[in-house]
């Protein structure tokens, strides 16, 4: 449901902007805002059908859209995504890391195989895509935008390999943004007292704080959408799950993904051009509440 407006002030008009499981929820939540407020498009899922629809939606407000369906395991798909995109627009200006898998399990019963396969889509991916995006991003001076969860900073039982994997994004986002510091021991065994002084640091050359590009992150908490659906919760066991969360949400109700496509879009967008190496909670007040 698309929600009024309430700011002119996030400009996107022309940006390319890629979006990553745009088929639905969060990801195709975040196309559609972002095609309101002027953005040229590539979406990419597993789903034909579903990224058809956001598509849709996207193109009736305006926007140029580009639709790739793809599995970001595959590194191949990855490189067509990102050599498409190239092909298509020329430029890219924003990234946004959506695409995500949840299951549940704990070190008693999870696999190997499950470990896998979550880390190869909420981390590995996110990796490899960023990594080839990186040279169009510094061209323009662009940001990525990576969604998390509360599950990152907080540890919940029954999903542990999602938690690890949420944990492992904010620190990839902080570590990607930030200028690492090189200090060089310049005679330091003969001016020990002037150690201070003499310590002088670099920016290295493989972050991307220097070369003005901005990295944040986005940590939602319980959000209505297919995810929960899709690990299994199904009828009176979701809505039980949904009941739960208005407790354990201090404003008392789950979220909706509009909502986390909005913070994605500030931080998006030249009104957060101060704003880099964040984890944005939008998360009801989740993560302020006891992890129970």
């Amino acid at each position: 449901m698309n929600r009024p407006l309430k700011t002119k002030v996030m400009p996107l008009a022309n940006k390319v902007v890629l979006v990553t499981g745009a088929s639905s929820g969060i990801g195709a939540a975040t196309g559609e805002l972002l095609a309101r407020l002027g953005a040229r498009l590539t979406l990419t899922g597993r789903s034909r059908e579903g990224l058809q629809r956001t598509a849709k939606s996207c193109q009736e407000h305006g926007s140029e859209v580009l639709s790739v369906t793809a599995d970001l395991v595959d590194p191949v798909a990855v490189e067509n995504l990102v050599e498409q995109t190239m092909a298509r627009y020329g430029c890219l200006n924003v990234l946004v890391n959506n695409a995500g898998v949840f299951e549940r399990g704990s070190i008693e019963n999870s696999p190997l195989e499950q470990y896998d396969r979550i880390m190869n889509v909420n981390l590995r991916a996110v990796f490899q895509l960023t990594q080839l995006c990186v040279p169009h991003l510094i061209k323009s001076k662009g940001n990525i935008v990576n969604v998390s969860s509360v599950n990152g900073q907080r540890a919940f039982a029954g999903v542990l390999t999602y938690c690890i994997s949420k944990a492992a994004l904010d620190h990839f986002t902080r570590c990607v943004a930030l200028a690492s510091s090189v200090i060089e021991p310049t005679n330091w065994e003969n001016n020990s007292h002037l150690l201070p002084r003499l310590m002088q640091v670099k920016c290295s050359n493989g972050d991307l704080a220097p070369k003005q590009v901005r990295v944040n992150a986005v940590s939602p908490g319980v959000v209505i959408t297919e995810l929960h659906k899709l690990a299994g919760l199904s009828g009176e066991a979701y809505i039980e799950f949904l009941e739960r969360a208005k407790r354990t949400h201090a404003l008392g109700r789950p979220g909706q993904p509009s909502e986390v496509a909005e913070a994605i879009a500030f931080l998006a967008s030249d009104v957060a051009s101060n704003i880099t190496g964040v984890t944005l909670p939008v998360d009801g007040g989740r993560h302020a509440m006891c992890s129970c």
